[in-house]
């Protein structure tokens, strides 16, 4: 009987090989497409409510644009970004975001890094302390700003009792509503809330040192001083250029504990940049001049991220 016959007559018959090769692709496609599907749901979410907002954002900011229905949406062009360069709140917005960074930032390093450098696995009671040092980051700001109001009201205020017992007299300082104290206050709670993060990722850095290397240092008689300079620091590089840029990116964006305690005042002396991009969003509806500030910031935070990854990357070399 011809093979042509046999195939007619047995139709599902298929060779071993075949099967095999078939079920390898089956296999090979599902193994290539399974980590697709896996991550295609956060893809989604991430692009509806990341990627699609900032773009957004972007084409708001050449309109003056308005959210009460059936109102035009003029097109203005760069006009709302040149009157950020003319505006005199951004310049105080800008100055004082730059000294949240430049006071907030090193002291939260320094603090960070001197607590994981103390609290070692020798020493007693360290996971105690490691917990008290930690807590504040988990805490809301919206709580701990509330609490940093009541200490330093002028009527009642913590602060104020101190103050006035060692001056023999009772004082009625209104810390919020002055710049210069009021700033220092916010600083004071950011750096309090925040230390503990920079804490957690210095001491992971500090635990990954092997010993032998701090070992032999102090065998050839090093100083401590001389340790933490040639060994430590050159050690925990990419760690502190990591906490570093994440802290000045976290703190471009501070708004919270400003909000909550000075709202901006008085007259926009405590402003920072993403206080007043909300007040003229929520306040005064200027959406589209909103939405151009927050497009320049956005622009300024991914240069500053493209830097750290040149920087990261040149250090892995």
């Amino acid at each position: 009987m011809s093979e042509a016959s046999i195939s007619e007559r047995h139709p599902a018959t298929v060779s071993p090989g075949a099967a095999s090769r078939r079920s390898t692709r089956s296999h090979r496609v599902r193994r290539i497409a399974t980590p697709y599907l896996l991550l295609a749901p956060a893809v989604v979410v991430y692009a509806v409510f990341t990627v699609y907002p900032i773009f957004r954002q972007f084409d708001i900011s050449f309109y003056n644009w308005h959210i009460f229905p059936g109102v035009s949406n003029p097109f203005v062009g760069w006009s709302n970004y040149t009157a950020i360069f003319r505006d005199p709140v951004v310049r105080t917005a800008s100055f004082n975001s730059f000294l949240f960074i430049v006071i907030t930032v090193p002291v939260q390093m320094a603090i960070g890094l001197f607590a994981a450098a103390v609290l070692t696995d020798r020493l007693p009671g360290s996971m105690f302390w490691r917990a008290a040092v930690y807590i504040p980051v988990v805490t809301s700001w919206v709580v701990v700003s509330w609490v940093f109001s009541y200490i330093f009201a002028s009527q009642g205020g913590i602060m104020n009792a101190v103050v006035g017992f060692f001056a023999g007299h009772s004082v009625s300082i209104d810390w919020t509503a002055q710049t210069w104290t009021g700033n220092a206050v916010i600083w004071l709670l950011s750096i309090w809330k925040g230390v503990g993060w920079s804490f957690i990722i210095f001491l992971a850095a500090l635990d990954g040192i092997p010993r032998q290397l701090l070992e032999a240092a102090r065998i050839d008689g090093a100083s401590e001083a001389r340790v933490w300079r040639h060994v430590v620091l050159p050690s925990i590089r990419a760690a502190v250029t990591f906490v570093l840029v994440l802290l000045v990116i976290g703190a471009a964006q501070v708004f919270t504990q400003i909000y909550e305690i000075t709202k901006g005042g008085p007259y926009n002396s405590t402003q920072s940049l993403m206080t007043y991009m909300y007040q003229q969003a929520f306040s005064y509806f200027a959406f589209g001049y909103a939405a151009a500030l927050a497009s320049l910031l956005a622009v300024v935070l991914f240069g500053f991220s493209a830097a750290e990854i040149r920087i990261l990357r040149q250090q892995d070399v």
